[in-house]
C-alpha cells in the first residue's frame, strides 16, 4: 500500500468503510477487485497518468463496495 499526502488524515475513514463492507484493508479490495477481473489502478492510471495514489484508493474502494453490493 502506498502513502500518499493526507493519508494520516484519512486512513482512519478508508480502514472504516473496509470494515464496514467485510474488507480488511485497502490492499483486500484491490485483490478482490482484480478477483472479478478488474484493475482498478491501471483504469485510472489509463484515464490519468499523473493521477495521485489516493485516487486509485478512492477508485479501488468503490469498486469493491459496489461489486460487493451487486453491481455490474
Amino acid at each position: 500500500m502506498a502513502n500518499f499526502e493526507g493519508m494520516n488524515r484519512r486512513i482512519d475513514k478508508i480502514n472504516a468503510a473496509c470494515k464496514e463492507y467485510g474488507f480488511k484493508d485497502i490492499d483486500e479490495c484491490k485483490e478482490f477487485t482484480l478477483s472479478k477481473g478488474i484493475d482498478v489502478d491501471a483504469i485510472v492510471k489509463g484515464v490519468q497518468p499523473i493521477a495521485f495514489d489516493n485516487a486509485s484508493w478512492a477508485y479501488t474502494l468503490g469498486a469493491a463496495i459496489a461489486i460487493k453490493k451487486g453491481a455490474k
